[in-house]
């Protein structure tokens, strides 16, 4: 049974999280033949203030990028 983890910064359309789910299962199905029945897809969007990157928060890196 696959499991598939995604993490991602900010928030994505419903519209466009059915399609990651979509592509993700039959690229599982395409390349390692994969039952799509039992192919599960966890999607996990992080706020930009619990992600750092570079010793810095991404929220604050977006801040200093529109500023």
């Amino acid at each position: 049974m696959p499991v598939i983890h995604v993490q991602m910064l900010g928030s994505a359309t419903r519209e466009q999280k059915a399609q990651i789910v979509q592509e993700f299962t039959d690229t599982m199905v395409r390349v390692l033949g994969k039952n799509p029945q039992m192919t599960h897809v966890i999607l996990d969007e992080k706020d930009p203030e619990n992600w750092g990157h570079a010793g810095e928060l991404i929220a604050d890196r977006r801040a200093k990028q529109q500023a």
